[in-house]
């Protein structure tokens, strides 16, 4: 099954514990110190279920989410009726991101950027990006560090029973690909009681900060910082998450 498709059906109940609006309001600070002081429209690529796109929409910018999943979409586009805000969803690869026309700032967060396997998808997302962006534009992206993907999840096994979604996830991480393949099988409770059981499989790549910020730099951005999880300053080197911002030159 492909990626983020059954999935989309619990992702909300499983990332219960992400503080969305602090994560959001680090993005807007990311977005202001690249220059962009007062950003009116935003692109939200791997938006999944919007969870940032509704908050962003909430501070008065003009939203557009992108994802490869319709099934996140539709979740998406659901959520942000129910918390009132207006934002357009569009089902489309990163990788081809298009946009109708210019944005201020455009973010990915929460691994997007982690699912581009080699420099090529990369390169292609980031000339895509610089593209979708005006003169000045912000970009603005996470990914979980190679710490996180090589020591913490690597070749590791997991599990979570919860009343009514539980699952089992096993990694394998890949030195010389320098990637993690994620094998997960959920278990989901249904109305009659009995449980649904699928299965999909994810792979990540441990990309190294200061390589893409040499791709960037390759691909028309300038003014390239690197931070740790929601700071301003270097990333640790155990650090899980890292930030990376950049503008449009």
């Amino acid at each position: 099954m492909a990626a983020y498709e059954a999935f989309a059906d619990v992702y909300d109940a499983l990332m219960d514990d992400v503080d969305y609006d602090a994560w959001a309001a680090y993005y807007l600070a990311l977005i202001r110190r690249q220059g962009v002081a007062a950003p009116k429209t935003l692109c939200d690529c791997a938006c999944g279920t919007g969870s940032l796109s509704v908050r962003f929409a909430e501070q008065g910018l003009r939203v557009t989410g992108v994802d490869l999943s319709g099934e996140m979409l539709t979740r998406a586009q659901k959520k942000a009726r129910e918390r009132g805000v207006t934002a357009m969803f569009v089902e489309q690869d990163m990788r081809r991101l298009a946009l109708p026309r210019p944005v201020d700032a455009l973010v990915c967060g929460c691994d997007g950027v982690n699912y581009l396997l080699d420099d090529g998808q990369v390169v292609e997302f980031l000339r895509n990006a610089r593209e979708a962006l005006k003169p000045g534009g912000a970009l603005a992206f996470d990914i979980s560090s190679p710490y996180k993907l090589e020591r913490v999840l690597g070749n590791g096994f997991f599990g979570e029973e919860r009343d009514d979604v539980a699952y089992l996830w096993s990694n394998r991480f890949d030195t010389a690909a320098r990637t993690v393949t994620m094998d997960l099988t959920f278990f989901v409770r249904e109305a009659d009681g009995r449980y649904r059981r699928f299965s999909e499989i994810h792979t990540q790549k441990a990309h190294d900060p200061d390589r893409l910020r040499q791709l960037l730099s390759e691909n028309g951005f300038g003014d390239i910082h690197v931070f740790g999880d929601r700071t301003f300053e270097a990333p640790a080197q155990d650090a899980l998450r890292v930030h990376i911002a950049a503008t449009r030159e």
